[in-house]
């Protein structure tokens, strides 16, 4: 990813910090990132976006013109214009590991920092995450809506612009996906790039065989035919045969694709067909607008299906458009000290936890039981102590993580970035693997693509405590 300029970001931020600025009010803070609901209600979402985030923080910075743009928009001073010159974010990141399996509430990244700083990096890193994780969250549904099968992104025409063409190509390759079509993004994120053929290509001969003949000609290796652009039981499976013996007696092996049709019935069809000459190591490939929901179907019905083309609804998010992450303040620094902020709402929901947290996660053996958010201070948890797990809405609904429960703590919130530096570089194999793992580590019930079980987030007994006695100081003062 390009390096981000500094006018990244929404207008009221640039207002805020100048203001700030003249105001001089600017303490040592800290943010969280979090979200609501999980998205495409599923049991689990995809942390994504990570690392393009903290090296676009790391060069986030305002150029000449940028300045000179600011200037001459009238309504910011000279004096926050050279401080904006020479702005570099100088603060701290903790943040979960990219890859890993997340939940609604929980602090995904914490941002420390002086007000300015972590105010002005707010949009850019909420539209880099925010993107990146409903991407590998839908990848990972749609892969394993097909059992683990092969799932290649063909979504670079169809995605949100460039940009997003780039992003969702790097976050479905987290989520699951063996390979990709975009071949830009192949080279830039070492991801295997995959394809076969369009219809085009079948129509610029002068039959439906000779283009087979000629595409498995320069392509032996790696010949994938497209039956559907006639007829796909009647002209274009019977001819793919031909040329899938010809191809067997050089030792090749045929792959055909179907991109249109009751790809159920047709791919049954197919193997029946290519079964009954021989050609049984032959690969059915099918297309055309799949979703996880759809996948699903397929697999259910016992469709002979050996890969998968999936572009619309994975690069665009399909059925949702957007994840509904937020950053909020939790602490400021008063006297020398943090002082825990909250945002109250009539909505309980958007009421948030207040102060700085840190999140662990219970395991028994390597299967995720829960997660509990904690103060900072009252860490580090103890393996064999009891824990009460809170709900984080519901008053009394409460219950206790005993000892003999869980066998392995794990600190979820490390620190990824030091004073602008970060601190860690993991390629993006290793964060694929690491999301494989933390998928592997959830009960299938939380996997299922409709009805999943939803996996218990909760707050400690003393964040619970604090937050209650936040809400009654305010509305006290409230009623006053």
């Amino acid at each position: 990813m390009s390096a981000p300029c500094g006018l990244i970001t929404d207008f009221y931020e640039l207002t805020m910090v100048q203001g700030y600025y003249l105001e001089e009010n600017y303490p040592e803070v800290v943010f969280d990132l979090f979200y609501r609901s999980q998205p495409f209600g599923s049991g689990f979402a995809i942390f994504a976006g990570l690392q393009d985030a903290l090296e676009g923080i790391r060069n986030f910075t305002f150029s000449s013109e940028d300045i000179d743009y600011l200037r001459s928009l009238g309504n910011f001073r000279e004096s926050f214009l050279t401080y904006l010159k020479d702005f570099r974010f100088t603060g701290d990141i903790y943040a979960m590991d990219e890859g890993s399996v997340v939940f609604p509430g929980e602090p995904l990244v914490r941002v420390h920092g002086n007000l300015i700083e972590a105010q002005l990096i707010e949009s850019y890193l909420l539209n880099v995450i925010n993107f990146q994780s409903l991407i590998a969250t839908k990848s990972a549904r749609v892969v394993n809506a097909s059992g683990g099968g092969k799932v290649i992104e063909f979504g670079l025409r169809r995605a949100q612009g460039l940009d997003g063409a780039m992003s969702a190509t790097r976050a479905a390759y987290i989520g699951g996906v063996a390979g990709t079509s975009n071949t830009l993004g192949g080279k830039r994120f070492g991801i295997p790039v995959m394809g076969t053929m369009a219809h085009s290509w079948v129509m610029a001969y002068p039959d439906e065989l000779e283009s087979f003949r000629r595409f498995a000609g320069i392509y032996p290796d790696t010949a994938i035919l497209l039956i559907d652009t006639y007829d796909t039981l009647n002209s274009g499976l019977k001819h793919a045969i031909t040329v899938g013996k010809e191809l067997k007696k050089q030792g090749k092996r045929l792959g055909v694709r179907i991109d249109s049709g009751d790809l159920s019935y047709l791919s049954k069809k197919v193997r029946k067909a290519l079964d009954a000459e021989g050609l049984y190591d032959a690969l059915i490939t099918v297309s055309n607008d799949l979703n996880e929901e759809i996948i699903h179907q397929l697999v259910a019905e016992r469709s002979p299906i050996d890969a998968w083309g999936v572009g619309t609804n994975l690069v665009t998010g399909g059925s949702q458009a957007a994840m509904n992450g937020v950053y909020k303040l939790s602490a400021k620094k008063n006297g020398g000290a943090f002082v825990p902020t909250m945002k109250l709402s009539n909505h309980v929901e958007k009421t948030t936890n207040p102060g700085i947290k840190q999140v662990f996660r219970f395991f028994s053996g390597s299967e995720a039981l829960g997660d509990l958010i904690i103060l900072e201070e009252e860490g580090p948890l103890k393996i064999g102590e009891p824990y009460t797990f809170n709900h984080p809405l519901v008053e009394h609904q409460r219950f206790i993580m005993r000892k003999q429960r869980y066998t392995y703590l794990k600190q979820m919130l490390q620190k990824k970035m030091e004073s602008g530096t970060v601190l860690e570089h993991p390629t993006l194999e290793e964060i694929r693997t690491h999301a494989q793992e933390g998928l592997a580590s959830l009960d299938d019930t939380y996997k299922r693509i409709i009805n999943p079980h939803i996996y218990k987030v909760s707050i400690s007994d003393r964040l619970k405590e604090l937050k209650g006695e936040m809400i009654h100081q305010f509305r006290k003062e409230f009623q006053q």
